[in-house]
């Protein structure tokens, strides 16, 4: 087997195998909370502390791939997931939810933006999009299939088992990786080497290509984490939605986002990448604010739906303009560290300030809110337009 391919094919499914543990779990951490007496805050707190940690650690992990090669920081963060999955079934308090899904950040700072960026490194050029785009839908598969089967594994059994398949999908993705996964000094590795010495991130946010690219990232996500953090606690506490209906709401977006990524990857190679994340950005405006009108299964459903759509033409893109600036700057680990940052942050503040106005507010004013602040993001990144119909015509040929 071709050895670009090998790595594809396992970084691949050990992405899905994770991220399926993950979205067994996720949509269920609100309502599990609330049974344990957490608010609002707290709930958008237990949220918020994964991408605490992962904000603070994947920037150093980023650029620590590029120095002494991805695979022992994706194996390492893998058994580690795995240890603090485990950990979530002695969890009775809060407090302990918080502890470990800081934890959890830590180690997936060692996962996802390496794994990213080892495909940025083998990836032809003039198919970022394309490849990209089919990588992720091991991403957005698995936390498609995820939310379903966490819901009715509860229904069935108990959240304790739920937190039991999680460990052991990561603990399947962690030996796909240590067995299958080649090293990027290994002989037949050569070519891709280890890169020269990451520029600083300071050096790479005053490009304005790449700091619009950041802003956007987080603004979108900022609105995603609000999305995903508060539509389960909506649906279970406001409307009395069982948990596996919950975890159909939480599918649809990531379905639809996961269906798009191949051919939204394919168009992205060949039509103008800014269009698209414009395009998608504006869509997450308008499904946010029908968020806060959705007062059904039904209005749920379309309102998450419509944001999986807006991922699904944005996602793609932004990753094939984050693997253009990786070459160009010959840092394609700390560039993917600098998106997953972008994401991050997004994460971290939108759980947290959303919680806060819902506690403070109500859910309308969080609405209009993230609403407000990706539409600045979307025309802030309108504003470096320039310097991407310029990386698209260098790299397309």
């Amino acid at each position: 087997m071709n050895a670009d391919l090998k790595i594809f094919i396992t970084l691949f499914l050990a992405v899905f195998n994770t991220t399926l543990g993950v979205g067994l779990v996720a949509p269920l951490l609100p309502l599990y909370a609330h049974e344990l007496g957490a608010g609002a805050f707290q709930i958008g707190l237990i949220f918020g502390a994964f991408s605490l940690t992962r904000s603070i650690f994947v920037p150093y992990f980023g650029k620590l791939s590029d120095r002494k090669g991805k695979k022992p920081l994706i194996t390492t963060g893998l058994f580690a997931y795995f240890i603090l999955s485990l950990c979530f079934t002695a969890s009775g308090s809060v407090e302990a939810l918080v502890a470990i899904r800081l934890g959890q950040g830590f180690a997936s700072a060692m996962i996802l933006p390496v794994a990213q960026a080892y495909v940025g490194l083998i990836t032809p050029l003039g198919k970022e999009g394309q490849v990209m785009g089919l990588f992720n839908m091991s991403l957005f598969a698995g936390l498609s299939l995820g939310p379903l089967l966490g819901g009715v594994v509860k229904d069935w059994f108990s959240i304790q088992v739920s937190f039991l398949c999680m460990a052991a999908l990561t603990l399947l993705g962690f030996f796909l990786c240590l067995f299958l996964l080649p090293g990027e000094n290994d002989p037949d590795r050569a070519a891709t080497g280890h890169q020269a010495p990451a520029p600083r991130y300071t050096s790479l946010l005053a490009s304005p290509s790449i700091l619009c690219l950041f802003i956007f990232r987080t603004c979108l996500t900022l609105c995603i984490g609000i999305a995903w953090t508060f539509i389960p606690f909506l649906a279970g506490v406001k409307l009395g939605i069982s948990s596996s209906s919950i975890g159909v709401i939480v599918m649809v977006n990531v379905l639809i986002a996961g269906l798009l990524q191949a051919p939204m990857g394919y168009l992205a190679d060949r039509v103008s990448k800014v269009s698209m994340v414009v395009f998608g950005g504006f869509l997450a405006v308008f499904s946010i604010l029908y968020l806060d009108s959705a007062a059904s299964f039904g209005k749920l459903m379309l309102a998450n739906g419509l944001f999986g759509l807006a991922g699904g033409i944005s996602f793609p893109a932004i990753m094939a303009l984050g693997i253009i600036e990786g070459r160009r700057s010959g840092a394609m680990g700390t560039v993917m560290g600098l998106l997953a940052l972008a994401h991050s942050l997004g994460m971290l503040l939108g759980p947290l300030l959303a919680g806060l106005l819902i506690d403070l507010f109500s859910f309308s004013v969080v609405s209009a809110g993230g609403a407000a602040v990706l539409t600045a993001g979307t025309l802030l990144f309108l504003g470096g337009a320039l310097k991407y119909g310029k990386a698209d015509r260098v790299y397309r040929s």
